[in-house]
């Protein structure tokens, strides 16, 4: 995936410390904080036909031109009445005097003793307020017999039931969905103001490492964690642009990173970002940009470097694939929201039982793969993967959901409620 063309490329708004804490470890929830308090969002608006804007993250409110529905109608096939003319003692035989369909206007009022056939979607006439379905009554002729008791507005959708004309139909940061796509159709709406698409630079370092396809020469394996971050943003609306493998040189690295940096909203790697002699991604952010080291209480995760390179965000994942998956789903599918202007909060984990028993450390939130099994009664079970490597890409395809296991707790036993959230909630 390549890169086009930079002119009128507007960088976000970085300041050269805006990575910078002072505390020794980081939770999930303070680096959300600080991307929402410290980060704003790009600059550049596109004005997009609806059908072209499922993804994209909404630049300005959109509020209805009218109200929906604009005329109250019947929501039922059935009979228009007025509610004044049943007998709360036993039913009631009213003449059926007019027909009405959906894009039928009525030609007249109903009159006391009146009823007009009409199906969902059409006007109600002038002087009905109430439709009865037609399974609950008997068409007799030109007559229509109603049984008693039906509620006065039964059946009847007001003009506005939905939203009424000029009040806010979606909110400037809503990442666009089809059903959003749908109600600004339904308010009138063909076009859309959205933010412009995030754009990333993504490259792997290590000489361990050989493209998928390849011939592996000893002591190599094939890269994953590149194709893993390309379709984790693309699938955010980002642009990517794919620098490939990088051998561990400081120099070809500092050079290829300061390169990277224009035109890019984001710089993303994984790996070589820690204290180590081999970590020299490190070393060369330090020289071409700032880089602040994050430590999280997570597992598996812990270290995530954050920095700035010119004017785009650097971000070093991890090494391991699944910890790459984590951070970025737990930490950076935050940092991305801010850059995009998007509203965005973490999935809510959803109630099951633990199917299996488990010891972590305090003041650690861990992430264990699990699967998901419905019970007799209806309950969800979590059964845990068999392993907990970081490095098990096959703990993400053979699971259906991550149990997260929070900082207070120490010990899980079977039966157990726990959270949990499914993968595909994700990113």
């Amino acid at each position: 995936m390549r890169g086009r063309d930079r002119t009128n490329f507007s960088m976000p708004q970085l300041t050269d410390d805006c990575f910078a804490h002072g505390g020794a470890m980081m939770t999930i929830a303070e680096a959300l904080a600080l991307f929402a308090e410290r980060l704003r969002p790009v600059d550049g608006v596109e004005n997009l036909a609806l059908a072209a804007a499922d993804g994209r993250v909404l630049a300005e409110d959109l509020f209805a031109a009218t109200a929906l529905p604009p005329f109250a109608n019947s929501a039922v096939d059935g009979y228009a009445i007025r509610h004044a003319d049943l007998d709360e003692r036993g039913e009631m035989t009213l003449a059926v005097v007019e027909r009405l369909q959906a894009g039928d206007q009525s030609r007249r009022s109903v009159c006391a003793g009146e009823a007009i056939r009409i199906f969902t979607g059409a006007p109600m006439p002038d002087g009905a307020d109430t439709v009865y379905m037609q399974e609950d009554v008997r068409a007799e002729g030109g007559t229509v017999v109603l049984p008693s008791g039906l509620k006065r507005g039964a059946n009847a959708r007001p003009a506005g039931e939905e939203l009424d004309a000029g009040t806010l139909a979606l909110p400037a940061g809503r990442r666009l969905r089809p059903q959003d796509l749908a109600l600004a159709a339904a308010t009138g709406a063909t076009n859309l103001k959205v933010r412009r698409r995030l754009r990333a630079a993504i490259f792997s370092t290590g000489n361990e490492l050989a493209e998928a396809g390849s011939d592996l020469k000893p002591a190599q394996v094939y890269d994953s964690n590149r194709i893993l971050l390309a379709t984790l943003l693309t699938r955010l609306g980002v642009e990517v642009t794919d620098l490939g493998i990088l051998s561990d040189d400081p120099d070809g690295l500092a050079t290829a990173l300061a390169g990277a940096a224009p035109g890019h909203d984001l710089v993303l790697t994984s790996g070589g970002v820690s204290t180590g002699e081999a970590d020299h991604v490190k070393a060369a952010v330090d020289r071409v940009g700032r880089l602040d080291i994050w430590r999280f209480a997570i597992k598996p995760g812990r270290p995530l470097a954050l920095g700035t390179i010119g004017r785009a965000a650097f971000i070093g994942l991890p090494g391991n694939p699944v910890a790459v998956w984590v951070t970025f789903t737990q930490v950076v599918r935050g940092l991305i929201a801010a850059l995009a202007g998007e509203t965005w909060r973490p999935p809510s984990p959803l109630p099951a039982l633990a199917a299996f028993d488990y010891r972590k450390k305090i003041g650690r939130t861990e992430f264990v793969r699990v699967h998901l099994d419905r019970g007799a009664n209806g309950e969800v079970h979590a059964r845990k993967f068999g392993r907990d490597g970081a490095g098990i890409l096959s703990s993400l395809t053979e699971t259906d959901a991550i149990a997260i296991l929070g900082d207070t707790v120490i010990e899980i036993a079977v039966g157990d409620p726990i959270g949990v959230v499914p993968l595909g909630l994700y990113p």
